[in-house]
C-alpha cells in the first residue's frame, strides 16, 4: 500500500486529501510539526510527498530542496502561488508535478495514482538492479555504479537513465522523455532536457564509457 507525507500547514486541506486517499485504500501522514519535516520523513519512508509552498518556519521550496538531497520520491507542489515562474521553480528545485490551490480533490488523487503508477510499476516483475555495458542501475536505492564507482546524479539525470536503459537498444524521442520527466512540459525549456542529457552523458563518459548515450539527430536518443 503506498505511503504519501502530506506536509501543508492548512490542516483541514491535510484532513481533507487524506481522507480521500484512504478511499483509495492509500496511506497518508500529516505533517504537524514544520520544525523537523526530514526526521519525520526519514521516519515515515514516503512513497509520495504533497508539499505546500506557504509553510511555516522554512518554505516548500527549501523542503523541496532538502528532500531531493536524500530521495528521489515523487513530489507535488500544491500552492495558491499560480505564476509560471513558481511552477518553473518548482519544477527546477526537484518537483515532478504543481497543483494550484483551489484543486479538485479526484484530480489530485488521480495525479497521485498516475505519478505513483509511473514512478513504481517499472520494478515490480523487473530485478531491483539493470546492467549494461558497465554500468549498474540499482532500482531500490537509486544508486548508478561503473566498475564499482558510484556516480553522484541528480534526480533528473537518474530519471533520464532510467527511462533510457527500460527502452535499450531503442530511440526515445524527446517528446517522449519530457512527457516522461515533466507533467506538463509546456513550462519546461526544450533546452532542459538537452542540458541534462549533456551532464548525463559527461558524467558517465568521465568513468570511461564513450557514447553510452547516442544521439539520434531529429530522432531522440539510445543507449545501443
Amino acid at each position: 500500500m503506498a505511503k504519501i507525507m502530506i506536509i501543508e500547514d492548512d490542516q483541514s486541506i491535510s484532513k481533507l486529501i487524506s481522507e480521500n486517499l484512504a478511499k483509495w485504500q492509500i496511506n497518508s501522514y500529516i505533517t504537524k510539526d514544520f520544525n523537523n519535516i526530514i526526521d519525520q520523513f526519514n521516519e515515515y519512508k514516503p512513497d509520495l510527498v504533497l508539499l505546500d509552498i506557504n509553510l511555516p518556519v522554512y518554505d516548500g521550496y527549501y523542503w523541496n530542496q532538502e528532500i531531493r538531497k536524500i530521495s528521489k520520491a515523487p513530489i507535488i507542489i500544491i500552492s495558491s502561488r499560480n505564476s509560471n515562474m513558481d511552477q518553473i521553480m518548482a519544477m527546477n528545485m526537484g518537483a515532478d508535478d504543481f497543483v494550484e490551490k483551489p484543486f479538485s480533490v479526484d484530480i489530485l488523487v488521480a495525479k497521485i495514482n498516475a505519478l505513483l503508477r509511473r514512478t513504481y510499476d517499472f520494478t515490480k516483475n523487473t530485478s531491483d538492479v539493470i546492467e549494461h555495458n558497465g554500468l549498474k542501475l540499482n532500482l531500490s536505492s537509486g544508486s548508478v555504479e561503473i566498475d564499482d564507482n558510484k556516480i553522484d546524479l541528480s534526480k533528473n539525470e537518474y530519471k533520464l537513465l532510467q527511462r533510457l536503459l527500460k527502452d535499450q537498444g531503442k530511440i526515445v524521442t524527446r517528446e517522449q522523455l519530457l512527457n516522461f520527466m515533466w507533467d506538463d512540459e509546456r513550462f519546461v525549456d526544450d533546452n532542459t532536457l538537452t542540458v541534462n542529457i549533456n551532464r548525463l552523458r559527461s558524467k558517465i563518459e568521465k568513468y570511461g564509457l564513450k557514447n553510452y548515450i547516442v544521439t539520434k539527430v531529429g530522432q531522440g536518443y539510445i543507449i545501443p
